[in-house]
């Protein structure tokens, strides 16, 4: 394989999808992960039907890419769902759900492409949230497994270190689907709009690029400006 080879998880839908578009339109052999079996691949790559939290399948999904694509050159681990309920009423099964699929795949699929990635002076970029920084009600799952996404990416950084570059991208609000951004959406954000996932997927190419080459062990609030703004009660 003469072009690089990036593996992007949760690529079917949303800032997944759009990540893999990207870097399939900058000369990215890309394969993308994900559990929906209707999703389709990028072109010039491969798609393939995994759940990142199974340890077994983890290891067919990267044995794959060593054995079809021979080389591993970026890591985008963008996998995640979110349960959102009251407290009293998150299971254990729902907690390790979210914090499985969010936090432990990402210590997987390291721990996997780690061979592949040391060669190729690769780089991971993980994809938290800013709701490892501040919450709304009913989300401990999901910003347990963001914040934990934080700490690893340095942890990983250095023990990855000097080889593979490990950074971590926060989105905020990210319009994908459902009902549009209203007007006053837009402008509660100092950059004057609701982000898209063509935001995060410009910046993830820019981290798997040589010209990023200095950064690492990083985290990128990508969120138009909102954990900024000082909001007082009216």
């Amino acid at each position: 394989m003469d072009r690089p080879v990036a593996l992007v998880t949760g690529g079917a839908h949303g800032i997944g999808a759009a990540i893999a578009a990207r870097l399939a339109s900058d000369g990215w052999c890309v394969v993308v992960a994900d559990r929906d079996a209707a999703g389709t691949a990028v072109a010039g790559g491969r798609y393939v039907v995994c759940d990142v939290a199974d340890e077994a399948a983890v290891g067919t999904l990267v044995g794959g890419v060593a054995a079809e694509e021979g080389r591993l050159d970026a890591l985008v681990c963008n996998a995640g769902v979110n349960v959102r309920k009251p407290l009293a009423q998150l299971t254990l099964a729902e907690w390790s759900h979210v914090i499985g699929t969010n936090l432990t795949s990402t210590f997987l699929l390291a721990r996997a492409s780690e061979a592949m990635l040391r060669p190729s002076n690769g780089s991971v970029v993980t994809i938290a949230s800013t709701r490892a920084h501040m919450s709304e009600a009913g989300t401990e799952a999901y910003a347990a497994s963001k914040g934990g996404l934080v700490a690893l990416t340095h942890a990983l950084s250095i023990s990855l270190a000097p080889d593979v570059r490990v950074n971590c991208i926060s989105p905020g609000w990210i319009f994908s689907k459902g009902e549009p951004p209203r007007p006053d959406d837009h402008a509660f954000h100092p950059a004057g709009r609701v982000g898209t996932p063509e935001d995060i997927a410009a910046l993830v190419a820019f981290l798997v690029r040589p010209e990023s080459g200095f950064i690492t062990g990083a985290e990128f609030i990508v969120d138009g400006g909102v954990t900024r703004k000082m909001i007082y009660p009216e």
